[in-house]
């Protein structure tokens, strides 16, 4: 059973953590949650493999040469957006852009990316953001989604 995160009107679910994920600071409002750029180091794994088939098989295995650069083009494009406006959320091959007065809150599948839930109940994957980026999400969001640490740092304060 997924633990539940209430506060003000946006509704959290918590059942994952954050993954590798960078943060931009663009401006004091807007954040850029990417894949950390640690990942680009499977591409040249991924070329030793290619180099490795090409000995197997020129003509068969010629054009696995794609991959690494698929890969390479898919950890640069994956990320997530948030300022004052709303949150904007860059996949593969989509980018969807949800304006805050939309969100009704965040879901935390199970193993899974965190998801924006709109009013209508449908939901929008957010690229690299998880749990533990949620301070930084509630800062640029301007309050819209709350902070689940924010109850433990003033405790903390006020006790040292």
């Amino acid at each position: 059973m997924p633990r539940q995160i209430t506060g003000g009107r946006h509704r959290t679910e918590r059942t994952s953590l954050s993954l590798h994920a960078t943060i931009e600071h663009m401006t004091d409002t807007t954040k850029v949650f990417g894949i950390s750029r640690l990942a680009y180091f499977v591409v040249p794994l991924l070329m030793v493999i290619w180099l490795m088939l090409m000995g197997i098989s020129a003509a068969w295995f010629a054009w696995t040469i794609i991959i690494p650069a698929i890969v390479a083009w898919w950890i640069w494009r994956m990320r997530t957006t948030v300022d004052a406006q709303g949150i904007t959320s860059v996949t593969a091959f989509k980018t969807v852009r949800v304006p805050w007065h939309d969100v009704a809150g965040l879901r935390f599948p199970k193993w899974s990316t965190v998801r924006v839930v709109l009013n209508d109940d449908s939901t929008v994957r957010l690229p690299a953001v998880g749990f533990n980026d949620l301070p930084i999400l509630a800062e640029a969001s301007g309050g819209r989604v709350p902070d689940p640490f924010a109850a433990e740092r003033k405790a903390r304060l006020a006790a040292g």
